[in-house]
């Protein structure tokens, strides 16, 4: 598929949902006492993430694992929907889709596994970190460079906005106060 038509499917984008543990994470989970769950995100997938909110694009997470580090994080950056403990992520995908009237072509959806494959199969674009399984990223109409948790959903995020010619106004936006 050429850039003509990514632009084409790109312009229809209403929403991007992204996975956690290996997209905005590195895969890893760490365990502290009292069983306290740790997570490492990433500062630049962050701050690609609020230059999407702030473009007016939708955010949402579907997660297999249920974490308090993960709801904070999804608060922080103003994630419109949150759905932990969703190991079925179709379902998730199917509720965020019916409650914000939204079709799959206005949808981009990041994973990296298996579990994500049946969403990634639905959405208008499709895109995986570095890391994901070969079955994913064979699927997948992008991927990234970049690892999860290592710039891959800025990376991912960068390219959307530079493909609907947001990018550069983005940046002249900081750079001119």
């Amino acid at each position: 598929m050429g850039e003509i038509e990514f632009r084409k499917r790109a312009e229809k984008i209403k929403m991007f949902i992204l996975d956690v543990d290996g997209v905005l994470t590195g895969g890893e989970i760490i365990y502290g006492n009292d069983f306290l769950e740790m997570k490492k995100f990433n500062v630049q997938d962050g701050m690609g993430i609020s230059i999407l909110k702030k473009s007016g694009i939708l955010l949402g997470i579907i997660t297999g694992r249920e974490s308090q580090a993960v709801q904070r994080r999804a608060e922080e950056l103003g994630f419109d929907e949150i759905y932990q403990n969703s190991p079925m992520k179709i379902k998730a995908y199917k509720e965020i889709i019916e409650k914000r009237n939204l079709k799959n072509e206005e949808v981009v959806y990041v994973g990296d596994d298996l579990q994500d494959i049946p969403v990634l199969k639905r959405v208008g674009i499709s895109c995986s970190v570095a890391n994901g399984v070969e079955e994913v990223k064979e699927l997948v109409d992008y991927v990234a460079t970049k690892k999860g948790g290592d710039g891959g959903v800025r990376e991912i995020i960068d390219w959307f906005l530079d493909l609907i010619g947001e990018k550069q106004k983005i940046l002249n936006s900081y750079c001119n106060g």
